[in-house]
């Protein structure tokens, strides 16, 4: 058996926000490894077919190397590296890649990578690698998993407590046992202060299909909805897409996305036709990948990689939240105060958040 548990962080968070590394992965390339540098403790990821800048999940992790690399004055290519997935048939051969390479903690980005980093796990036994988002049975093998229904209904509340039309949108990526943590946790926060609202709930049945984003939030905000949560990494991006394009053309109209995984502020940004700066970005479930990524690497780097252990991230270990300040500035200090409320009542147990 797997032992559970959670691991308390403290966050120190950096001033200023993080660039993604851009650019393809070194999938042909010779220098990832970081030739001639045997000494150091060299980390390295696998993305899912979302990418490294899929302003969500993938570039968090990413970021996270990165700066487990700025602490180990560590770069691409020498120290740190990433491969980037295609498709689902290049996930065993990226994580095979990386470990002939010799990289000494290697991360499968997302639940899609369960399988292949299971497969190629058994066949490196002296290799160590994580997986995100998902479980691996195996003794060299870290599971980072995250409560992610926990923010999930903190921004339920904030979604239950703003709508004026009490219709609220939620659109997934692939429907799954993770995704359900989003969709359940969600619900169960509209509902806890607004039991008259109703949520839509539609899967797009991938994470990299934007236009099928869009498509699902035209029709959720054509039928009356002024606020939608996205938990479907590019696909989301759609939805942003498709609020800005309304507000352009009816800039009085109040509509909001709820944003995932990262603080998606930015990806709300837009202009109406005469110029203005808009943002619909209502606020996002902040789940600090990063935060998990480099703390398991430093950790794994004085030599106490948890292989075998689930370590679960909540709101306990300041791992999942809302949009912290500035960009909590479209929630009124009412809605501040509730999330507070529900956050303390979710950490006291006094609230036990459904998974399904």
């Amino acid at each position: 058996m797997k032992k559970k548990h959670g691991l308390v962080l403290s966050l120190v968070l950096a001033a200023g926000t993080l660039l993604a590394g851009c650019g393809g992965g070194a999938d042909k390339n010779e220098e990832a490894g970081g030739e001639g540098n045997e000494d150091i403790f060299k980390v390295a990821m696998v993305t899912d077919e979302g990418g490294v800048d899929d302003k969500s999940f993938n570039q968090s992790a990413w970021e996270g190397i990165q700066e487990y690399g700025k602490a180990n004055n560590l770069e691409k290519g020498k120290g740190i590296d990433y491969l980037q997935s295609a498709s689902d048939a290049d996930y065993a051969t990226n994580l095979n890649t990386l470990a002939r390479k010799d990289f000494d903690l290697i991360y499968g980005v997302g639940f899609q990578l369960q399988a292949a980093v299971d497969e190629i796990a058994q066949q490196q036994k002296d290799a160590h690698f994580a997986i995100v988002d998902s479980v691996v049975e195996q003794p060299n093998v870290a599971s980072l998993t995250f409560k992610e229904h926990e923010g999930s209904y903190l921004v339920g509340v904030v979604a239950g407590l703003t709508t004026k039309t009490n219709k609220i949108g939620f659109v997934g990526g692939m429907e799954s046992d993770l995704i359900k943590k989003f969709e359940v946790g969600f619900v169960e926060g509209v509902k806890a202060v607004n039991p008259d609202a109703k949520v839509d709930i539609q899967y797009a049945g991938s994470f990299t299909a934007a236009d099928k984003g869009k498509a699902i939030a035209s029709s959720m905000y054509g039928s009356g909805a002024d606020i939608v949560y996205h938990a479907a990494g590019g696909t989301g991006n759609g939805v942003f897409s498709e609020a800005i394009d309304l507000k352009v053309e009816d800039p009085d109209r109040e509509l909001w996305v709820i944003g995932v995984d990262k603080d998606q502020y930015e990806e709300g940004n837009g202009k109406t036709k005469d110029g203005k700066d808009f943002n619909v970005t209502l606020t996002s479930m902040v789940k600090r990948v990063d935060v998990a990524v480099k703390d398991l690497s430093e950790k794994a780097k004085a030599g106490d990689f948890p292989g075998g252990e689930i370590i679960e991230y909540g709101i306990q270990e300041d791992a999942i939240g809302i949009a912290p300040a500035p960009h909590d500035e479209h929630l009124s200090d009412e809605v501040k105060a509730k999330v507070k409320e529900f956050q303390e009542k979710i950490l006291s147990g006094e609230i036990e958040v459904p998974t399904k």
